[in-house]
């Protein structure tokens, strides 16, 4: 097994595959809600309300870049002004969608060529972020689980992994008695360096204040999905009232939760199958419905976000050049 380092074609490769996913899923959703009658209820929507779910999407990734620009201050990044932690956060949208772990190193290593942060501690922002997305989400997710009490059992698992994870993170002499004994086995001694900048990275970032500062952003940012998730529903004919919101919250937000726990690039195929699979089990309506309100939410939201992302790369070449260090690999075949 060896390594390789990134190049644009891999890049390119690996997106490409995440790209061919994402149109399966599409392909599968059509089908499981029978294309011609999922295409029937797309003609039936208000598309005038769809551009206030695209403005809800892009309230979320505001509130989100703030606590990205928020967590590169805590890691002492005072270099890199706002407007260019804006492009490499944009930027990072299509990484999501690629198989592996691709993502979470590249915008790692973009932060480091433009501010100097060491990659272990870029990935440890990176790694801030997904936990309290995931917290937050997680929040918008419990009045919904004591609702249908059947999704109990993977909520507390996921809160519970989520939590202890952020708690051994500030039980230094733990994880720092850890780093030492894998120190005395020269086999691995060489890894404790990036593995110590990564921990103190994380260290930092999931303090008591951050945490709750990130997860609160966090919170607003999704519930601002959420509430446009409902103004699809709306427009697709589900009634404008408090158990629709309520319910649409609830569904976006687990089916976040799993489609990041699912490990595959962007949750493609188990995000969009919790969502239309809740829609049909909590919501009650038929499956054309569910299909198309699932199409339009994820084109609103990971599909909007990936295309804002592309056309960032467009107009950053510096970008694609990845000068990664010549040490640091992000494959392995």
């Amino acid at each position: 097994m060896t390594n390789k380092p990134l190049t644009i074609r891999t890049l390119w490769r690996r997106l490409g595959l995440g790209l061919v996913l994402g149109f399966l899923v599409i392909l599968g959703l059509a089908l499981f809600g029978d294309i011609r009658q999922v295409i029937q209820t797309a003609q039936t929507f208000e598309w005038r309300v769809y551009p206030l779910a695209l403005g809800l999407t892009l309230f979320n990734y505001t509130l989100r870049f703030i606590k990205w620009h928020y967590y590169l201050h805590q890691m002492g990044v005072s270099n890199l002004p706002w407007y260019r932690s804006l492009r490499l956060f944009v930027a990072g949208f299509p990484l999501a969608v690629t198989p592996g772990k691709v993502g979470e190193a590249l915008k790692a290593v973009w932060v480091n060529q433009k501010s100097g942060l060491p990659i272990p501690q870029g990935i440890s922002v990176v790694l801030a972020e997904r936990i309290s997305d995931g917290l937050a989400v997680l929040i918008l997710s419990s009045s919904g689980v004591f609702a249908y009490p059947q999704y109990w059992p993977a909520f507390a698992t996921i809160t519970l992994l989520l939590v202890t994870g952020v708690i051994l993170s500030q039980i230094r002499p733990l994880i720092l008695g850890v780093l030492n004994l894998i120190n005395r086995l020269h086999w691995l001694n060489r890894i404790v360096h990036p593995l110590r900048q990564f921990y103190e990275g994380a260290f930092l970032l999931f303090r008591p204040q951050a945490t709750f500062i990130a997860v609160s952003l966090g919170s607003i940012s999704w519930l601002g999905e959420g509430i446009g998730f409902y103004i699809i529903l709306t427009g697709l004919g589900l009634p404008a009232t408090t158990h629709t919101a309520g319910l649409a919250i609830f569904i976006l937000a687990f089916s976040t939760v799993i489609g990041a726990v699912s490990t595959l690039p962007g949750g493609l195929g188990a995000a969009e199958a919790s969502i239309a699979g809740m829609l049909v089990l909590l919501a009650h309506i038929p499956h054309a419905q569910a299909a198309a309100a699932t199409l339009l939410i994820r084109l609103a939201t990971l599909w909007f976000g990936v295309t804002l992302g592309l056309i960032t790369w467009g107009i950053s070449p510096d970008l694609l050049g990845l000068k990664t260090q010549p040490t640091f690999s992000l494959e392995r075949e």
